[in-house]
């Protein structure tokens, strides 16, 4: 529990270094609006400091704390974050306010804002500033800065990053997460100079970057990127492909193993899915532009930007037919590569259920025959498919339960179950009320909860966000505290008995 409260705190001090962003945008478009944030950061770094300031002995994760510690860790900074929305009085509500914070730090992008361009820069920037700060993962930004004493940090980053599995890309976790921020970092950066390339302002490239970055999607305007000129619009739309794949094959090529990350089954899994949901969706709707790479660039935005999650628009893609718009359905739920800052249930899940359901038919025809099961030139073990199977569970009763919840608005099935499958894939945009040309204003505060809960859950992947509503953790939890404090009574009275006798 120490190493929970000493991880919490180092969180709320980094979170009031990344303040410093947004003050700084106050001050160069001179808003007030960054008081508020002066105001909030200075309260988390005096919190942060008196958190970390009875370091434990050793800073060791396993699985349980590893997962409590990843959902404790989201929820602060989601609360905290969210109040210099409240504060400068931009977004009045407080839930309303944890609504567009959590859709931020869990680079959903869904918004209860119905026009974005009258917040100020200094609100604008933050907002897009939380996807790129969650793209890759607060924990893992700590993991990357902070030295932690014990071998079982690994458990942190397996909590929040997405995917079936995780690995180090070098021995040391540490200098894994280093490595992925430093992808990040350059990645980012050379996504800014091609914006400014385009003649894009640098404000403006700084927040669109970042929503690509950490495939979120809020944009400055309030046709997301429908204003853009062609050039800008491929840029982004290259870029959001670019972050939806796994960061192992970046790394990969980092070391000149061109054929290694060429050879990645699930980028090809991945790119695959994207031709072929392109293709179809421009054969279904090509007499609805003018011309050939109008029709392709609009296509291809939308299929990028649903796949990896981001939510950007450059059309009401709700107005398309039927066709269409089941295949972003059903893009939402396949979500981007494992290992990325996409979120839904990842190509990688996607491929292995493929996988054991036609081996699973095959095993009618030859029923003695030993099948192995194998990705990525491996094969799966037994507890990973087993992992899957679980997880699919899971998402499937809350997205079940949440769209019950929902539908008590009385919107229509299309509205409620959207909304759901946007917020739990970690999308943004929906169809209907939900949808691009559209926002989550009108939602009721028990449909946002539900939302909330949905977006955490999709972004953290279901078991981290479960475990806090156990009750059996909590008892555990309690149990440790009473052991401990037993323990350290029970050693001081040992120790006033031994001066006694002296």
């Amino acid at each position: 529990m120490r190493s929970i409260i000493f991880i919490l705190g180092w969180i709320m001090l980094v979170l009031a270094v990344l303040m410093l962003l947004p003050i700084a945008t106050s001050a160069v478009y001179e808003e007030t609006e960054g008081l508020a944030f002066a105001v909030v950061a200075f309260l988390s770094a005096i919190c942060g400091v008196l958190l970390i300031r009875t370091k434990p002995a050793t800073v060791k994760f396993y699985a349980k704390e590893g997962l409590a510690c990843t959902a404790l860790g989201w929820i602060v900074l989601s609360l905290v974050g969210a109040v210099p929305f409240t504060l400068s009085g931009e977004i009045p509500s407080y839930l309303d306010a944890v609504f567009e914070t959590v859709s931020g730090f869990t680079t959903t992008g869904a918004s209860i804002l119905r026009s974005v361009e009258q917040m100020s820069h200094t609100t604008n920037m933050w907002r897009c500033f939380t996807h790129w700060i969650g793209g890759m993962g607060i924990l893992v930004f700590l993991l990357a800065v902070l030295p932690m004493v014990g071998g079982s940090n690994m458990q942190l980053m397996k909590a929040e990053s997405p995917g079936p599995s995780v690995g180090k890309l070098v021995p040391k976790v540490r200098f894994t997460a280093q490595l992925l921020y430093g992808l990040y970092v350059a990645l980012t950066i050379l996504m800014i100079l091609l914006l400014i390339a385009g003649r894009m302002p640098l404000y403006d490239a700084i927040c669109t970057a970042c929503g690509t970055a950490g495939t979120g999607g809020f944009g400055i305007y309030n046709d997301s990127c429908a204003s853009f000129s062609p050039y800008l619009q491929w840029v982004i739309t290259i870029f959001m492909i670019l972050f939806g794949v796994n960061f192992n094959v970046y790394y990969l090529i980092f070391l000149r193993k061109f054929r290694d990350a060429l050879r990645c089954e699930e980028l090809h899994w991945y790119l695959g899915i994207i031709l072929m949901a392109g293709l179809l969706i421009f054969r279904n709707i090509a007499g609805r532009f003018e011309t050939v790479e109008q029709g392709l660039r609009t296509v291809f935005f939308q299929v990028a930007t649903i796949i990896t999650t981001t939510g950007f628009s450059t059309v009401d893609f709700d107005l398309w037919p039927t066709f269409s718009k089941t295949i972003i359905i059903l893009l939402m739920f396949i979500g981007a590569c494992a290992g990325s800052t996409g979120g839904g249930t990842k190509v990688s899940r996607i491929a292995i259920i493929g996988k054991s359901f036609f081996s699973y038919i095959r095993s009618f025809l030859h029923p003695r025959a030993v099948r192995k099961i194998k990705f990525e030139g491996k094969e799966v073990e037994t507890e990973t498919l087993r992992a899957i199977f679980v997880y699919y569970t899971g998402v499937f009763l809350i997205v079940a339960v949440s769209v019950l919840l929902v539908s008590l608005d009385g919107f229509n099935f299309e509205t409620s179950f959207s909304a759901v499958a946007a917020t739990f894939n970690n999308i943004g945009p929906g169809f209907g009320m939900a949808g691009p040309a559209s926002n989550y204003a009108d939602f009721s505060k028990l449909s946002k909860c539900v939302m909330i809960f949905d977006m955490l859950a999709g972004r953290l992947e279901v078991f981290p966000v479960i475990l806090l509503l156990y009750p059996r953790f909590w008892r555990e939890v309690g149990m440790e505290i009473y052991t401990r404090r037993m323990r350290s009574g029970r050693g001081y009275m040992d120790r006033r008995r031994l001066h006694n006798s002296k």
